[in-house]
């Protein structure tokens, strides 16, 4: 099969009559016509480390090593595994064929799958938003760090610092230290006071000022984020080859450094020692499972866009078995980076390694993981390399998740935007860097929690819910089934059709479930959220799902014909519709 002719025979493939009826040649061609002039991926790797480099965030580094020895260690893995073969390995395949069959973003494409839902591809856009308000400040805190590091002394190695307090406590290279539930590290200082300011706001009802130095780093990660999307893949296609691969060759030079540590073997053995009771808690199970879906990333529009610029018989099967498959190695061994350096940390504090393991999230990163490397031998260098590390690590996703906005708007709207994609790019970073504003102030640490809990948590959810079901039921699984076959020769074997109609959305429906039942308390360091900001959380995470709602309400309303008809209207295809047009000219022109 050529890759011209591919898509007029892959379009024409749910219908057997469209291959004997010459009317109907007309609709593929106009198929072609639209496909063959898209950019297309320079090379197989580039696509595949974009893939990569979006699945590997800085989750992978902070949240699985977190929450494997939270839940029973070694025994978390089997939970894991599971999961990730019958929930997230599916639907990752699942939205690279997508992407790749109908080559479209994540709003037009809905027209070729089920047309009333196509207020998912609205919502994963302000999803994509909300996610990127938030996220690429935290990018920002790291590049102050990067460029703290420059000093022949940390700057969170000490307490003789302007923004220390009595409270500071440092514990390294000295006997006779008494570390009480009021001690701070001084690299915990460092970040709380220094880099966040964060005791110049009482909380969400008082933020405070702008930080101008953070304000100065989240520019420049967006002057660097709009020159590697500006041109499309042509160009984040080639910045990948360094931002996918760098983080690994970091981890795997701080892996051998926190190995030859005194202590690491407490940490390891901590972080693998399998607690099979916790298998019979549905907490760990639901942690798992969500684990391995935000940890994928299907949903966000990213693998529907960076898919949709592949060669049509581009063999996406593998590539999802291999791409998820990296992912999760990553986050294993991720675990062991840490844990090497948290065993180290509870041999210098003389206390057991879940009283230094408690931080999870940022925190991790920014205070455990910091205050560890200013007390190594090379220090400088290893904090160089690690924040640097961790920046590479957010521009990935960071690409991913816009490049999804990027793709969705501009397919749908193409007579408007097809040959403005720069000024389009530069406006709508323009409007993230705007939105991020928040995040800058004294309290922006609240207002990011906030973003992080509420703007892509249980709506994603439901909206990859949503997806699966119509892809399944609607859009039918042997038509989705005859597409992949279409594009790779073989059909999907019953494995695959069990999970995308049962076992998935199964998976899916069990987390949001779970989820909203178990609303633990929101909290960043000693602030409790007060009810209010819940409630505006709770807004935040409604104002992207809504689109859904919304837009199958217009659609039915502004849809001639009866309600019968309607209904078949806007969950039919276009393509079928198109195909079913054909057969009644082709029948009324019979004498």
């Amino acid at each position: 099969m050529s890759e011209q002719n591919s898509p007029v025979q892959a379009a024409s493939l749910p219908r057997q009559d469209t291959q004997t009826n010459p009317s109907h040649t007309a609709n593929p061609v106009l198929l072609t016509t639209q496909t063959d002039s898209r950019d297309k991926w320079s090379k197989k790797m580039d696509f595949l480390l974009s893939v990569i480099g979006f699945a590997v965030d800085l989750g992978n580094v902070w949240r699985f090593p977190y929450i494997c020895y939270q839940n029973g260690g070694g025994a978390f893995l089997i939970p894991y595994t599971l999961m990730a073969i019958f929930g997230g390995v599916p639907l990752f395949y699942m939205e690279l064929a997508l992407g790749q069959f109908h080559r479209t973003g994540a709003i037009s494409i809905w027209k070729r799958i089920c047309p009333i839902f196509k207020g998912i591809g609205f919502a994963i856009c302000i999803i994509a938003l909300y996610v990127s308000f938030y996220y690429n400040t935290i990018i920002a805190w790291a590049l102050y760090y990067f460029y703290s590091s420059f000093t022949g002394t940390l700057p969170w190695t000490s307490c003789d610092n302007p923004w220390n307090t009595p409270n500071c406590t440092n514990y390294f290279g000295k006997s006779n230290v008494t570390w009480t539930t009021f001690s701070k590290s001084p690299a915990e200082e460092f970040y709380t006071r220094k880099v966040l300011e964060i005791q110049k706001s009482s909380g969400l009802y008082d933020v405070g000022g702008i930080r101008w130095q953070l304000l100065l780093c989240l520019f420049l990660i967006f002057t660097i984020v709009y020159f590697s999307l500006w041109k499309g893949v042509k160009t984040s296609g080639k910045v990948v080859w360094v931002t996918a691969t760098l983080p690994y060759i970091v981890l795997l030079i701080l892996l051998v450094r926190g190995a030859t540590l005194p202590g690491a073997w407490r940490g390891i053995v901590f972080y693998l020692r399998p607690d099979w009771e916790k298998l019979m808690s549905t907490a760990v199970w639901v942690d798992a499972a969500a684990q391995i879906f935000f940890s994928l990333g299907p949903g966000f529009g990213v693998l529907l866009a960076l898919a949709s610029y592949n060669h049509f018989n581009n063999n996406c099967y593998r590539d999802a078995i291999v791409t998820s498959a990296v992912n999760c190695l990553t986050s294993f061994l991720s675990g062991f980076v840490i844990f090497t350096v948290l065993g180290y940390m509870a041999e210098m504090r003389d206390v057991e390694v879940e009283d230094v393991a408690k931080d999870k999230g940022p925190s991790l990163l920014f205070i455990t993981y910091p205050e560890a490397i200013a007390n190594m031998v090379g220090s400088t260098f290893f904090a160089i390399i690690f924040f640097l590390m961790m920046i590479t690590l957010g521009l990935d996703s960071t690409f991913g998740g816009l490049e999804a906005v990027i793709t969705a708007v501009m397919d749908e709207y193409p007579h408007i935007l097809a040959k403005r994609r720069e000024l389009f790019v530069l406006g709508l970073i323009t409007i993230c860097f705007l939105g991020s504003l928040t995040t800058l102030t004294h309290g922006g640490a609240y207002v990011v929690k906030l973003l992080e809990e509420f703007g892509a948590s249980c709506s994603i959810l439901a909206v990859v819910l949503l997806e699966a079901i119509a892809v399944s039921w609607f859009y039918g699984i042997q038509r989705f089934c005859n597409d992949i076959k279409a594009m790779l020769g073989f059909t999907p074997g019953i494995f695959w059709k069990v999970c995308w109609v049962a076992i998935s959305p199964a998976f899916l429906a069990f987390i949001i479930v779970s989820s909203l039942l178990d609303q633990p308390p929101l909290m960043l360091f000693d602030y409790r959220y007060p009810e209010w900001s819940i409630s505006v959380g709770y807004l935040i995470g409604a104002s992207s799902f809504i689109c859904i709602p919304f837009y199958m309400v217009y659609k039915l309303v502004w849809t001639p014909g009866s309600l019968k008809q309607r209904l078949a209207v806007c969950i039919r295809p276009e393509k079928a519709i198109r195909d079913q047009q054909a057969d009644s000219v082709c029948m009324s022109s019979v004498p």
